[in-house]
C-alpha cells in the first residue's frame, strides 16, 4: 500500500557522493545535454542591476540543475537494481520522470515490464510477439469474418483515431492513425466486458509518444512515424496495448455498461469540492495559491453556486475522469501528469478526486460569476492553453495537501 506521505518527503534528495562512476558519468552527460540555461544575452548586456539579475538567474538556474542531477542520480540508482522496488521508484517518479527514463520507468510501475532485470528483456519481446498474434488473429482479418458488432465498433474507432489530439499535427499522419486504431481495436476485442469506448483514445496517446520518443528525437512536431521500421512500430503499439491494458485493469468499470465507476467518481468530486468550501480556512493553512480572494469577497461555495445555476457535476466532470483531463491541458503537459497518475498505481482513481477538485476550484472566482450556460461554455473551453509546467505543479501540490487532510478522515467525505 502507498504510504502516506508528506509532498516534501516525495522530492527530498538523499546525500551523495562527489565521485561518480562511469554509469554515472554518462547520465549526467546525456542529462545536461538535453537542457539548457534559459539566460538571455540581452539580459548580460543590460545595466548593472539587470546583471546581477541575471548572476541571481543564473545561480537559481545552477541550483535548479544541481537538484535535477540528484534526481537523476536517484533515478539511476533504483533502475540500476537487479531486483527494481517499484515503491521505491514511486516516490520520485511523483514529481516527475526525466523524459528519456520515462519509457522504462513507465513499463516497471504499470507492471508490464518485471523489476527483476534479468527476466525484462525475455517478457517484453514475449509480450511484443503476442500483441502480434493478436493483431493477425483479430485486425488483419476479411471484413466478412467479423460479426456485426465488432465492424460496427471498428468503423467507430476509425471515425474517433482522426478527432484524437486535433491539434497536434503529429496524430493526424495517417499511419498513425493506423498504429491507435490497430491497439484500439485489439484491445475492445480482447476486453469484452466494455469494448470500445470512446474516450480510450485519447488514454493510448500518452503511452504512443513516451514510447515513440525512444525512437525519434527532437520534439514531436518534427516526428514522423516513417521513419521507423516496421518491427519498431509493431514493438511500440505492443507496449501501448499492454500499457493501456495494465492502466485499465485498475479502473474496469469506468468503462463497462453505464461507466458507474465514473458515476461514482463524480458524486465523491461533488462531495469533496462541498467540503473543502464549507472550511476555506482549512484550505488556507495549506499555503497552496488558490483564487483566495473568493473566500474573502464571495462566500458563496462553488458547489451551491453550480447547484442554483442548475448544473451537474456530471455535465462536466464525466468527460475529466473519462479521459484523464488530456482534453482540458496543453499537450506537452500530459506526460508530465502522467508520471504522478502511474505513480499513484492503485490508488490513482481515489487521487483523481482530488486533483479534479484542486483543478476545478482554480477558478473558484470565475466560475461564482457565471450563469448556467456561461458555465457550461467556461468548463467546456477551459483557460489553460498558455499553462506551463508551473500552473500544473501548482495544481498537484494542492491536490496532494488536500488528500492528505481528507482522505485519512472518512467523515470528511459522508454525504
Amino acid at each position: 500500500m502507498r504510504q502516506d506521505k508528506s509532498r516534501a518527503t516525495r522530492v527530498r534528495l538523499g546525500q551523495h557522493s562527489n565521485r561518480m562512476d562511469s554509469t554515472q558519468a554518462r547520465t549526467w552527460l546525456k542529462f545536461i545535454t538535453s537542457q539548457s540555461i534559459d539566460i538571455t544575452v540581452n539580459q548580460l548586456r543590460a545595466s548593472n542591476s539587470n546583471i546581477e539579475h541575471a548572476a541571481r538567474e543564473i545561480k537559481s538556474a545552477m541550483g535548479a540543475r544541481s537538484t535535477d542531477f540528484a534526481r537523476v542520480l536517484k533515478f539511476t540508482k533504483e533502475l540500476s537494481r537487479q531486483m527494481v522496488i517499484i515503491e521505491r521508484l514511486r516516490e520520485p517518479a511523483w514529481s516527475g520522470i526525466p523524459p528519456y527514463m520515462r519509457p522504462d520507468v513507465w513499463r516497471l510501475l504499470l507492471g508490464y515490464a518485471p523489476p527483476n532485470s534479468d527476466r525484462r528483456e525475455g517478457v517484453l519481446r514475449r509480450k511484443r510477439i503476442e500483441y502480434l498474434d493478436c493483431v493477425a488473429q483479430f485486425y488483419d482479418i476479411p471484413e466478412t469474418d467479423h460479426s456485426d458488432d465488432e465492424i460496427n465498433m471498428l468503423r467507430q474507432i476509425s471515425v474517433d483515431c482522426p478527432r484524437t489530439v486535433p491539434d497536434v499535427a503529429f496524430f493526424q499522419q495517417a499511419q498513425v492513425q493506423k498504429s491507435l486504431e490497430r491497439i484500439l481495436y485489439t484491445w475492445a476485442i480482447r476486453h469484452p466486458a466494455s469494448g470500445y469506448v470512446q474516450g480510450i483514445n485519447d488514454l493510448v496517446t500518452p503511452f504512443l509518444v513516451v514510447f515513440l520518443s525512444e525512437y525519434l528525437d527532437g520534439s514531436i512536431d518534427s516526428w514522423s512515424i516513417s521513419d521507423l521500421s516496421s518491427a519498431n512500430i509493431t514493438n511500440i503499439e505492443a507496449d501501448c496495448y499492454w500499457c493501456l491494458s495494465q492502466l485499465l485493469d485498475g479502473m474496469q468499470d469506468h468503462y463497462t455498461f453505464a461507466q458507474p465507476g465514473i458515476q461514482r467518481l463524480v458524486f465523491k468530486l461533488k462531495e469533496l469540492v462541498r467540503r473543502i468550501d464549507e472550511d476555506p480556512w482549512r484550505v488556507m493553512l495549506s499555503h497552496i495559491p488558490i483564487s483566495m480572494s473568493s473566500y474573502a469577497s464571495n462566500m458563496e461555495p462553488v458547489s451551491r453556486h453550480v447547484e442554483n445555476q442548475g448544473l451537474e457535476f456530471l455535465q462536466f466532470a464525466f468527460r475529466w475522469f473519462n479521459c484523464l483531463l488530456i482534453r482540458e491541458i496543453p499537450f506537452h503537459l500530459v506526460t508530465r501528469l502522467w508520471d504522478t497518475y502511474l505513480a499513484e498505481g492503485d490508488a490513482l482513481p481515489d487521487f483523481l478526486v482530488y486533483f479534479f477538485a484542486s483543478f476545478l476550484l482554480t477558478w473558484s472566482d470565475a466560475l461564482k460569476k457565471l450563469d448556467f450556460q456561461e458555465l457550461v461554455m467556461f468548463l467546456q473551453h477551459l483557460p489553460t492553453h498558455n499553462w506551463t509546467y508551473q500552473e500544473l505543479e501548482i495544481v498537484l501540490s494542492r491536490a496532494y495537501m488536500w488528500h492528505s487532510m481528507f482522505n485519512n478522515s472518512p467523515s470528511h467525505l459522508d454525504s
